[in-house]
């Protein structure tokens, strides 16, 4: 005997609603984001909202995991697949000044801007998105140790300083972008931060083809 259904069916695509959350809290920032606008956004109810992705906190964790999913993975893969610190750090930035002025989007970084100037009430939102950016530091500091380890780079080099100011940059770059900066301003930028790194090993100035990462944002 077939199981009888419980419930009306599902009247929306999730994923399109879900993309459309990400979008108003990239563009407009957590707080700033409410119910009303969400489901205006999403183009469902309050109660189809709620049961579908839960209270709006829940549903801005989903839409930072989406976003960091479909657009900020570069990073990752930067650092994961670049046989340097150096030259993962120049092809990261690169590419963030593809994807933080991607045609059609809003500007910037999400995980930068969502939540930059919150309520007590929602300081457990900005924790969550420092801590994103934190771990992204130490990942950038633990290749950095890794090369002076390895004699690509001076002994004397401070990594948590050069992750630091890698860092900056990014997000620095993030602003601009939200600013009206285009992606070519974006990428001499990039090229102007790494002129600050120390040379690696059989490298002079900027490294060759340190620019060979960067990508059309895919």
């Amino acid at each position: 005997m077939a199981t009888k259904q419980r419930g009306r069916p599902r009247s929306f695509d999730r994923e399109t609603a879900l993309e459309q959350a990400m979008r108003a809290f990239w563009e407009h920032g957590y707080e700033a984001v409410s119910i009303a606008d969400l489901t205006e956004t999403m183009g469902i109810k309050a109660p189809s909202l709620y049961a579908a992705f839960g209270d709006k906190r829940t549903l801005f964790e989903e839409t930072v995991e989406a976003y960091v999913r479909d657009f900020g993975a570069f990073s990752g893969r930067a650092l994961a697949e670049e046989p340097t610190a150096r030259r993962a750090v120049a092809r990261l930035l690169h590419e963030a000044a593809a994807f933080h002025t991607l045609p059609g989007y809003p500007r910037g970084c999400m995980v930068i801007t969502a939540a930059t100037n919150c309520t007590a009430q929602s300081e457990d939102v900005m924790r969550s998105l420092q801590e994103r950016r934190r771990r992204n530091t130490e990942l950038i500091e633990e290749r950095i140790h890794g090369d002076i380890a390895a004699g690509e780079l001076p002994d004397g080099t401070d990594a948590h300083a050069l992750a630091s100011y890698s860092v900056t940059v990014l997000q620095g770059m993030s602003q601009q972008a939200r600013d009206g900066a285009d992606r070519t301003t974006l990428e001499r930028v990039a090229e102007l931060a790494m002129a600050a790194w120390p040379p690696g090993r059989g490298e002079g100035g900027e490294a060759k083809g340190e620019k060979a990462g960067a990508s059309d944002g895919g």
